[in-house]
């Protein structure tokens, strides 16, 4: 990428100060991170030092223009780059294609179209701090702030459990809640719980590895364990809800894809004064028997004029995972709607 007109460039970026190891860095091995850039935002970047020229459209070509001097920021304290944290800054700077609709007859939060984006701060635990990625991530936080009841409802790798897992334990940090609930419906995806050794406890226990591993990451494994022993932490299939009141708590129901209209009505109504429930799903993985309705499509339209709970819709644009995972996403949903076209 050497060669630089920058008459017919459609924006010309210099970054300053001009230091070699740091330009090397941003571009990355063989222009790696530049390519990455190119082919995402389907632009053109030539640069000859620190002058960078982008081609393509004027108002994605400005939006890459930024991206870059961002990223030409972190190359002074974070070191090397990776294509890892190249795809987040992409992710982030939401200069991609607006997100599909995501569920029937609802509206999504689409970060493109110029809505204020509130910048808060960081969500605090124990072992760090967590800052939410896009306008998406954002706004799902501060929804969950604000709101008694909220939905996350996208595909895998949106952030969807582990930033409401991480709000939840700030909540404890601050003493707003007595304890947190973990909650998830012990439904089988193609294997027989009945194989598996130990209670219905132990049974369910690795359908909730996840809500434990975000756990472990934010305030430590002897943390955790020391909290569950004191019920402050309870982790439990959706079953055990029924007949309970859940009062100064916070509680995270994930997976609800995989409840019944019955389920979900019953644990909507378990919640007490004082609490905050995060309810988060996949419409595209369900699990439950063919003719029984998801209880997290049937809610969608029961309460979506509820001013009071919030709706957070994701697309595979705000996947923050392996960038394969975004195309795995959406290659999903091509397949499922051309099978959807075909005649019957």
């Amino acid at each position: 990428m050497d060669n630089l007109n920058q008459q017919t460039a459609t924006h010309t970026i210099t970054l300053e100060p001009s230091d070699t190891r740091r330009l090397a860095t941003l571009c990355g091995q063989f222009d790696e991170h530049l390519k990455q850039i190119e082919q995402r935002l389907n632009i053109e970047i030539r640069n000859r030092g620190n002058v960078f020229a982008l081609y393509g459209d004027n108002a994605t070509a400005q939006a890459a223009g930024q991206l870059l001097q961002n990223l030409y920021q972190e190359t002074t304290c974070k070191g090397d780059l990776t294509p890892d944290q190249v795809h987040l800054a992409i992710q982030q700077s939401n200069t991609e294609m607006p997100m599909e609709h995501y569920a029937a007859n609802t509206a999504p939060i689409n970060p493109s179209s110029g809505e204020n984006v509130e910048s808060f701060t960081v969500i605090r635990t124990k072992k760090g701090n967590i800052k939410p990625r896009g306008a998406s991530q954002q706004k799902y936080v501060r929804a969950i702030q604000t709101h008694d009841i909220n939905f996350g409802v996208g595909p895998a790798g949106t952030g969807k459990t582990y930033l409401a897992v991480a709000c939840a334990v700030e909540s404890l940090l601050r003493d707003e809640v007595e304890r947190i609930l973990l909650v998830r419906p012990a439904v089988e995806a193609g294997e027989k719980l009945g194989f598996l050794p130990g209670d219905l406890s132990q049974k369910v226990d690795p359908y909730l590895r996840p809500l434990y591993d975000a756990l472990y990451e934010m305030l430590g494994v002897e943390t955790v364990a020391k909290l569950i022993d004191r019920n402050v932490i309870e982790v439990a299939p959706l079953a055990y809800m029924r007949g309970r009141t859940l009062s100064n708590s916070y509680i995270i129901l994930d997976e609800s894809q995989n409840t019944t209209k019955e389920q979900m009505k019953m644990f909507l109504t378990r919640i007490g004064f004082g609490s905050t429930a995060v309810i988060t799903g996949d419409t595209t993985q369900i699990d439950l028997p063919r003719r029984s309705q998801s209880g997290l499509l049937h809610v969608c339209q029961v309460l979506k004029d509820v001013e009071d709970i919030s709706f957070t819709f994701f697309g595979s644009k705000d996947v923050v995972r392996h960038s394969l995972v975004q195309q795995i996403v959406d290659a999903y949903d091509s397949h499922e709607q051309a099978q959807g076209d075909e005649p019957k």
